[in-house]
């Protein structure tokens, strides 16, 4: 048995890489960064400008917070060995949901080892079999897998359709539904969409449904003091549960967090699976994710910077001949279409010195494969204009500028 199944992984890793879908790791030898080292896949250390690291603020080197990291793992130790409830939970732990609440503007906020985990509690917890989730047609795979999870009856619009979300929403009432709840990303990753969530908010109250959001692409860069898509879009308290990340914006480490109204917070703390199953953050990653927030709700100076980085990269791209998707948030994708012609592309940048990641099936839609750039106020200007260069270098090298 075992060794039939051996052979049955070794041929689906063969059909992976003869449809050129297969994803390879590359070691970066140092922090991450605008810049990073890196072990190239001939094995020769490199140097690169990184576009595709989830570091908008560029805070996961950033001093101050590897201090703060480095000062609770000195007070507070190396782990915690055990869940929450038995004997996994610091000071640290309520300090830093307290300061994730308040940066938010909600009564509490509830930990996770990741928002994976956060978006796979959300669901089962809160709602059953006789509730409703109305769910954006592009989530997130961890919504996507929460929502899974639940007995609640499952309803899908169109990403962004206000009129089929509408329809949905009728759906469910005429169903019989006791709660409903909509729930779709802040910013969908793949494309650097925003949500409409002031429309989402207004049609909510209009038939009696909840709104969570996944802002894990947004918290701590966009919105006023970089709050997220709630403030950004004006929808406020309409959006009534937020799950998010502290391993992108927020120092770039790992965990994730639900924040909502007090009873809520509560609930998901007596059953939420991931939380009661799993270990507790370790000390230091919560005492850097508090120093984080502190830096990021002033930073009003590198929300800035990324923005006319975004600005800048959109306009040289643009002006190279690349089809870039819309948008105004710091993910910037580069449509190729092909999965071998995105691998290709992304190695001739590797070459150049600029720091990419193809897109393929199965995580975007076949013939949409594309190189997602994303933005960091780690940056500067002369390596926006470096990295378009060599773009438009290697665009023109692989015959891709003029013809897509």
């Amino acid at each position: 048995m075992a060794h039939s199944f051996l052979a049955h992984a070794q041929a689906e890793l063969a059909a992976i890489e003869e449809a050129g879908l297969r994803k390879r790791e590359r070691e970066i030898l140092g922090p991450q960064g605008g810049r990073i080292r890196y072990r190239g896949q001939d094995g020769a250390e490199r140097s690169a400008i990184n576009l595709c690291a989830n570091n908008y603020l560029g805070l996961a080197n950033h001093p101050e917070v590897a201090e703060a990291a480095r000062a609770a793992l000195e007070s507070h130790g190396y782990g915690m060995a055990s869940v929450r409830f038995i004997c996994g939970t610091q000071d640290l732990h309520r300090q830093l949901e307290q300061r994730i609440a308040r940066y938010l503007g909600k009564d509490d906020a509830i930990l996770f080892a990741a928002c994976f985990d956060a978006n796979g509690a959300l669901f089962e917890t809160l709602l059953g079999p006789e509730d409703a989730v109305i769910s954006d047609s592009l989530n997130h795979a961890s919504i996507i897998d929460g929502v899974r999870l639940s007995k609640a009856k499952r309803y899908r619009y169109a990403s962004g359709d206000m009129d089929a979300l509408e329809a949905e929403l009728k759906t469910a009432v005429d169903d019989g539904s006791r709660f409903r709840l909509i729930v779709t990303d802040g910013v969908f990753s793949m494309d650097g969409h925003v949500a409409p969530l002031k429309a989402i908010a207004d049609l909510a109250e209009r038939y009696g449904a909840l709104v969570a959001v996944d802002d894990c692409h947004a918290t701590g860069h966009l919105g006023e003091k970089g709050r997220g898509t709630p403030t950004l879009t004006g929808a406020g308290e309409g959006v009534h549960i937020i799950t998010g990340t502290l391993g992108k914006t927020l120092g770039g480490a790992m965990g994730g967090f639900i924040a909502a109204a007090q009873p809520i917070i509560d609930l998901l703390r007596q059953r939420a699976r991931p939380y009661l199953f799993s270990n507790s953050l370790a000390p230091a990653l919560a005492g850097g994710a508090i120093k984080a927030i502190d830096i990021a709700e002033a930073a009003d100076d590198r929300r800035e910077t990324l923005a006319r980085h975004a600005r800048r990269f959109r306009t040289g791209m643009t002006a190279a001949g690349f089809t870039l998707v819309p948008g105004d948030t710091p993910i910037i994708p580069v449509m190729l279409g092909e999965a071998e012609l995105a691998q290709r592309l992304a190695a001739a940048l590797d070459e150049r010195g600029v720091f990419v990641a193809g897109f393929f099936y199965p995580v975007v839609p076949k013939g949409k494969a594309r190189i997602r750039t994303q933005m960091s106020a780690a940056l500067s200007d002369a390596d926006i204009d470096e990295a378009i260069t060599a773009f438009t270098d290697a665009g023109r090298d692989l015959g891709i500028i003029g013809r897509i």
